[in-house]
């Protein structure tokens, strides 16, 4: 058996997430079907963390066994012309047997992207969330450091079914949409960088962590964007972040904004 590696990049916007769904379009359900016409396998690639409905992915990375025998060089060209448009493989390589896309991840960062002129480019809609009303964008770059460093993070989660199934059956889980190897069931992540930037029209928030809870990105964002608005001080955000419930931070931010970026391992 062959451990291969694969990155890929995906326009989320007409996507029902990675993780597979009966009579939806996928990441993970197109890349399945297509390893499949390839190699006559039945195989369910792993990637490094579950991205949403609506999500995108610049280098998202996935890794599966195989039998086949296809050299690595034919994979990336052969799976493109099966996948859909939206979902590309740009690169494929042979990993090591123990190599896991999810549970060998030690890092990953995030974009958000949110748009701040009066009108939204029609061709840009789907890929930024659009908000054209003031914002004190100074104090959301000085909100963005507060979540810096190691914190329990269960403001910011949003409940996952899944994660709560695998816990009760005692399987050892960090995160609902990411883990790593020699982990505890907790919310705790560290967030290694967290910063806000202006690119002309665009507001971009960065993170890099050590993982991150589902829809935790986005929720961040959204309360964020309180803090922006004058409604939510950084201390009222200290607060936030140690209360540990979700009802006191902010709504999800919509998903077209966001992008998983880079995976390290």
């Amino acid at each position: 058996m062959r451990n291969l590696r694969l990155t890929l990049s995906y326009d989320g916007a007409d996507l029902a997430g990675w993780q597979v769904q009966p009579g939806r379009t996928t990441v993970q359900g197109a890349l399945a079907s297509a390893i499949g016409r390839l190699s006559g396998e039945n195989v369910l690639p792993q990637g490094s963390g579950r991205t949403d409905a609506g999500v995108h992915a610049l280098a998202q990375v996935a890794s599966f066994a195989t039998a086949s025998t296809i050299p690595v060089e034919n994979w990336m060209k052969a799976l493109n012309d099966i996948l859909p448009s939206s979902i590309r493989v740009l690169e494929v390589t042979e990993a090591p047997p123990e190599f896991h896309a999810r549970k060998s991840a030690r890092a990953k960062t995030y974009r958000y992207r949110i748009y701040r002129g009066a009108v939204c480019p029609p061709f840009l809609a789907r890929y930024v969330w659009h908000y054209p009303y003031p914002l004190e964008e100074s104090a959301m770059v000085a909100a963005a450091r507060v979540v810096v460093g190691e914190h329990d993070f269960t403001s910011f989660a949003a409940v996952d079914p899944e994660r709560v199934e695998r816990m009760a059956a005692g399987e050892n889980v960090q995160t609902t949409t990411d883990r790593t190897s020699n982990v505890s069931p907790t919310n705790v992540r560290t967030i290694f960088a967290s910063s806000w930037t202006r690119e002309g029209e665009e507001l971009i928030y960065t993170v890099r962590g050590n993982g991150f809870l589902h829809h935790m990105v986005r929720n961040l964002v959204g309360t964020f964007l309180l803090v922006g608005k004058g409604t939510v001080s950084l201390e009222d955000l200290r607060r936030i972040l140690e209360s540990r419930e979700r009802a006191a931070a902010g709504a999800t931010a919509p998903a077209s904004g966001l992008y998983l970026v880079e995976v390290e391992y």
